[in-house]
């Protein structure tokens, strides 16, 4: 099989190997505990070693007190491919090497769906005021590949009542300024800047909201 041809999660579900692994959206995760924080470090220098050797590199998370956590996709063809598997074989003898274990709980992927009757309308808002890079399908993505991923759920009919999640955006408090500026360029509105420079709220243009906050004001 070609190293590069993108794989289903049925595909990937069927072969051997990747008993640590799963298949969460177009990637594959692992979450491995060690003995220490020192020894976590050490694993990620290893999986680090073997990913350059391999030419095909994973984002790598080191927590305290000890665990790692693995994420592996093949960006070139936006999914799931035989490098990711041949790596994460690898990566579960390096682990069984470093006596790590198989953890729990870091393996998820968050998502946000916001609904909207006209996508293209908020869409740029959201974009802006969380600095996130655009797909061709839509979808919103962290550049630095933490923050949760955000789509568009089509709504038929305008909500008239106020929403009843929103999600807050911390940034340092020297970016505060251009992030809100950006955001309001793109269609959003100022709801409020009472509690600046604690945060302020604003909207999109069905009136979902955003609070941009940074450390200052708190008090």
């Amino acid at each position: 099989m070609d190293e590069h041809q993108r794989l289903t999660a049925d595909e990937v579900a069927a072969l051997d190997g990747l008993d640590d692994w799963r298949v969460v959206l177009l990637t594959l995760r692992a979450d491995f505990e060690t003995g220490s924080y020192p020894a976590a470090a050490d694993l990620i220098g290893a999986i680090a070693g073997a990913a350059e050797a391999a030419g095909h590199h994973p984002d790598l998370d080191l927590r305290y007190p000890g665990r790692v956590a693995v994420t592996l996709t093949t960006h070139a063809t936006g999914g799931l491919t035989m490098a990711d598997v041949e790596l994460a074989r690898a990566i579960s003898a390096l682990a069984a090497d470093a006596d790590a274990t198989p953890g729990q709980g870091m393996s998820q992927l968050l998502e946000l769906a916001i609904d909207a009757v006209d996508a293209d309308a908020v869409r740029p808002f959201w974009r802006a005021v969380l600095g996130y890079d655009q797909l061709d399908d839509g979808t919103l993505v962290d550049p630095g590949r933490r923050g949760p991923v955000v789509w568009f759920q089509r709504m038929d009919e305008p909500r008239t009542q106020r929403n009843r999640l929103h999600v807050d955006v911390d940034v340092p408090h020297d970016e505060a300024d251009a992030r809100i500026e950006a955001a309001l360029a793109a269609g959003g509105t100022m709801v409020s800047d009472r509690r600046a420079r604690a945060f302020w709220i604003l909207a999109d243009a069905e009136g979902n909201e955003a609070c941009v906050c940074t450390w200052q004001d708190r008090g």
